[in-house]
Formats: structure tokens, sequence, C-alpha cells
């Protein structure tokens, strides 16, 4: 049954993809007005470069944490099964 998880997984990923994308846009622009600079960018000062990208994965990370376990908890409200790991009992 936990097969059934993988498509919901998919879509709950995507969704997540999006509104990280989102929210590392909002929290750029509160930093620098102009855009987040990619790596090959000339004029982009090393610090500027590097705190973007941090910036960005944190984002995607904390996000991505998020979704998927509102998405384990949604399948298991609707399946009564948990899609991943159980934690060991002693």
């Amino acid at each position: 049954m936990k097969i059934l998880y993988k498509p919901f997984g998919i879509i709950a990923s995507l969704i997540g993809a999006r509104i990280a994308a989102a929210i590392f846009k909002t929290l750029w622009a509160r930093i620098d007005a102009e855009d987040p600079p990619k790596p090959t960018t000339e004029d982009a000062s090393f610090p500027k470069v590097v705190g973007a990208a941090v910036l960005e994965a944190a984002t995607s990370a904390g996000v991505g944490a998020a979704v998927d376990r509102a998405g384990a908890r949604a399948f298991h409200h609707l399946t009564g099964i948990w899609p991943g790991d159980k934690q060991a009992e002693d």
C-alpha cells in the first residue's frame, strides 16, 4: 500500500518547490532590490553569490521538509497507512 504514496509525494514535492521559490524570492527582495546573482555573474561579489545560494538552499530544504511531513500526515489521515519509516520501539 505504501506504493500508493509515491504519486502523492511527487505532487506534494512539485507544489513545495513552487512554494519554496516564491518564499525565496520574497526573502531576497527584502535583502536586495536586484535579482539574486548567479555564480557566474561577473559583477556580483563572492559573499552575495554565496549568501543567495545558502538562503535558497535553506528555504528549499525547510519548505521541502514541511511539505513532505504535511503530505505524509494527510496520506495517513486518508488511508490509515503511514508512508514512511516508523520509529523503532525499545
